[in-house]
């Protein structure tokens, strides 16, 4: 160490302690002349300010770390604090709902308890995807379990009506088909025909009763435009009646308004354009549906509220699907066009494919099958290829058979999928969404379909 001498005092001034100067560095001493001498010895190592730099540069970015995963964290919690929140909102309302249940009509709690089973499986999802073990989560399980205990105990009031908690449950489906969406298997390309066809079927999504809140409204249908014209893709229709026939239907501009019962259109059918099946659907903005008198295919422009009807001669009135009667016709779209199938005299109880001609509403050609339709419980078309169901139990249904209208080819299948009820009056593809929809004895059911590659 180097000495650096620091202060020289003579004996006439202060006199300071020589122990209050001794240190490891520094000394005091007495010179010759009587001065006081001090030794400061300061150490040779030039000081690391590189270090120092390189220090407070992790620093930095250590702090930058913390900010980015305090912000996610932020978010995760303030979505799973919505999810709190929703809940702990719907529990107030059903307390009410105890409280003065004389003012509600009945409703099937059976469905409910579906829907608070799928928040419950939403829940698990956002979990496992956060792979958190956050209390909150448990704070989401209690508040579902004490719903579903409160939705068991209402059931024993003939009375109640949990339409209170209608707009909650929408919030909630459409979280529920998000997050379906998200882990379902990414569709490209979706109205592309280059694949061998259906491989399984999802799990069914019961969205709910019918828009009359009626579980006698059996016979119906429900979906979504097949072929949507500019400012009507996101458009449902419905409509349903407790028996066979087709009186009127209802347009609802989005899923939403679906759930909430809030028609955007209400089509009364005239005198003399009644119908009767159940089996249609909605084809660019044109509802396709099977006429009563003349027996006949007929179909209503929703933009003109223009009507027209088609005689297939061929087709017969006697054979309907196991499910319902009167099922004569069903009207059917895919990536391909607009379909029909019927039976006719000379196919003997066989289902007969027809592709109808959407300019001249006539039928441009016909495949004949060997699939009996009163032993099969419905029927879709999917990228040309006819698909028939049929029941396995009161829970499973299965695909038992498929005709290529392209190869001419037939299949004997075995693709089992649940349902909801035993019994559905309408059962079609949308090539849109590639999603099967499915009115389930006054339920709203659809289903993922998966076609292999």
């Amino acid at each position: 160490m180097l000495p650096i001498l620091l202060l020289l005092l003579s004996p006439a001034s202060a006199w300071i302690p020589v122990h209050e100067w001794e240190s490891g560095n520094v000394t005091a001493s007495v010179g010759e002349s009587g001065q006081c001498v001090c030794h400061v010895y300061l150490p040779e190592i030039t000081f690391p300010a590189d270090r120092v730099e390189h220090m407070q540069q992790v620093s930095h970015d250590l702090i930058l770390e913390v900010d980015i995963q305090m912000n996610k964290m932020i978010s995760y919690v303030g979505t799973l604090e919505g999810y709190l929140k929703e809940l702990s909102d719907l529990t107030v309302r059903v307390s009410m709902l105890e409280s003065s249940a004389d003012k509600y009509i009945k409703l099937d709690f059976e469905l409910l308890r579906i829907e608070l089973r799928e928040f419950e499986v939403l829940v698990s999802q956002l979990k496992d995807s956060l792979n958190s073990t956050s209390p909150m989560f448990d704070s989401l399980y209690i508040e579902i379990c004490n719903m579903t205990l409160i939705v068991n105990q209402l059931e024993t009031f003939d009375k109640s009506n949990l339409e209170v908690i209608r707009l909650e449950f929408a919030k909630l489906q459409k979280k529920l088909e998000e997050c379906q969406k998200d882990h379902d298997v990414i569709k490209t390309d979706i109205r592309n025909c280059n694949r061998t066809g259906i491989m399984s079927i999802g799990k069914p999504m019961v969205v709910q009763l019918n828009s009359h809140l009626n579980a006698g409204y059996q016979y119906g249908g429900w979906g979504k435009d097949s072929k949507p014209v500019r400012g009507y893709e996101s458009m449902y229709f419905y409509g349903a009646y407790t028996s066979y026939y087709i009186y009127d239907f209802y347009l609802y501009s989005n899923y939403e308004n679906l759930i909430l019962r809030s028609a955007l259109k209400h089509h009364d059918l005239p005198s003399g354009w009644e119908g009767t099946g159940n089996n249609y659907i909605v084809h660019s903005n044109t509802i396709y549906y099977q006429h009563n008198t003349p027996f006949s295919m007929s179909k209503l422009n929703l933009t003109t509220a223009k009507y027209d009807y088609r005689v297939i001669p061929s087709a017969s009135e006697s054979f309907s699907y196991s499910y319902s009667p009167h099922q004569n016709m069903d009207f059917s779209a895919d990536e391909n066009g607009l379909w029909v199938m019927y039976v006719t005299e000379a196919s003997k109880g066989k289902i007969v494919i027809a592709k109808i001609d959407e300019k001249s509403f006539g039928i441009e050609n016909e495949w004949s099958t060997t699939a009996y339709k009163q032993l099969a419980g419905n029927a879709f078309m999917a990228c040309g290829v006819m698909y028939a169901t049929r029941s396995v139990d009161l829970t499973t249904e299965e695909i038992f058979y498929a005709y290529d209208t392209r190869t001419n080819e037939e299949k004997h299948l075995s693709i089992h999928f649940s349902k909801f009820q035993e019994k559905y009056t309408n059962l079609h593809y949308n090539p849109t969404d590639q999603k099967l929809y499915m009115y389930n004895n006054g339920y709203y059911v659809s289903y993922n379909v998966r076609f292999d590659k």
